[in-house]
């Protein structure tokens, strides 16, 4: 049965090839990506990642970790008391919503 699957997609690759569907293909001529880690995790999970990143999508938490080290770079050059004190709240705001993203993703994976 094994053989059989392989010569129908073998079939399948070489009418595509014929009729050009193969052509101009995003990453063509490029080796695939070293996706061996998602291997071992939820198939499920890995596909939607990849999804996301192919759609150029980051999921919330990324962007708040994002926002989190501006924020953190930003109060290091801060000298005025109350520009740190409002930067200082920022900082507590994000480190809050990170962790509840965070959060929120690992309840959701298991």
């Amino acid at each position: 049965m094994l053989n059989t699957l392989r010569n129908l997609i073998e079939r399948q690759i070489l009418k595509a090839r014929a009729e050009g569907k193969l052509s101009g293909l995003e990453g063509e001529g490029k080796p695939l990506p070293d996706r061996s880690h998602e291997a071992t995790g939820d198939p499920a999970v890995a596909a939607g990642f990849r999804i996301m990143a192919q759609a150029g999508v980051l999921p919330e938490e990324f962007v708040i970790k994002k926002q989190l080290d501006e924020a953190r770079a930003a109060y290091s050059g801060l000298t005025d008391p109350d520009a740190r004190k409002a930067a200082m709240a920022r900082i507590a705001d994000l480190e809050m919503r990170y962790s509840m993203a965070r959060d929120a993703r690992r309840a959701f994976l298991k």
